[in-house]
């Protein structure tokens, strides 16, 4: 079974090309022309073990909000349709993440039913020129995309960039569990039938 999905997708604010294969080794080709998201989602491909292309043109001359934001938006859609019908899954997830000073838990569950929390706080508004605000946004338009119940919980941390490093680390971890084929399980792991 091959859990890969692609999307192309173009507004007038930005043009995308997105990969993902859930089943991957961690490899990444990544053009965001947003350099800390690019290494986030680096990041965010090696420790969830997927493989994962990105190419990405957008209006970054005004800001790197559309970009961002699209970036999560078609994450999110190719996540849910590489799923497929999410048969034998583990289904939840969670992870928690030392990052030096920070300590960062992630928990997820691929229910179909969208929904984000956070509990973080950036100490400063930007990490180069990349507005933490946007972390926020990434993650929630990635959660409602692929249809799950994201919980973001940041129980310590001084460094911005230490945090935001910890949530996607934390975070691939927990979606690297939840989309497991457990064995035991038949069909969907849900007491209603299905997801």
């Amino acid at each position: 079974m091959s859990r890969t999905a692609s999307i192309s997708r173009k507004t007038g604010e930005t043009n995308i090309e997105l990969s993902l294969n859930i089943d991957g080794s961690g490899q990444s080709e990544l053009e965001t022309g947003v350099p800390f998201l690019t290494h986030m989602l680096d990041l965010f491909a090696k420790h969830g073990q997927f493989d994962l292309k990105v190419n990405a043109i957008g209006d970054i001359e005004i800001d790197d909000h559309h970009t961002t934001e699209d970036i999560g938006i078609c994450l999110g859609q190719v996540f849910k349709e590489a799923l497929g019908d999410k048969k034998g899954i583990k289904r939840y997830g969670n992870a928690t993440i030392p990052m030096d000073e920070t300590l960062a838990t992630v928990v997820v569950d691929l229910s179909n039913r969208p929904h984000f929390e956070i509990r973080a706080e950036y100490p400063s508004q930007k990490v180069g020129t990349f507005d933490t605000e946007l972390v926020n946004e990434f993650l929630w338009k990635f959660a409602l995309e692929a249809r799950m119940n994201l919980h973001v919980i940041v129980h310590y941390g001084q460094n911005t960039h230490h945090i935001i490093e910890a949530i996607f680390k934390a975070m691939a971890r927990a979606l690297d569990e939840a989309t497991k084929i457990d064995p035991r399980v038949k069909g969907v792991p849900s007491s209603k039938g299905m997801l």
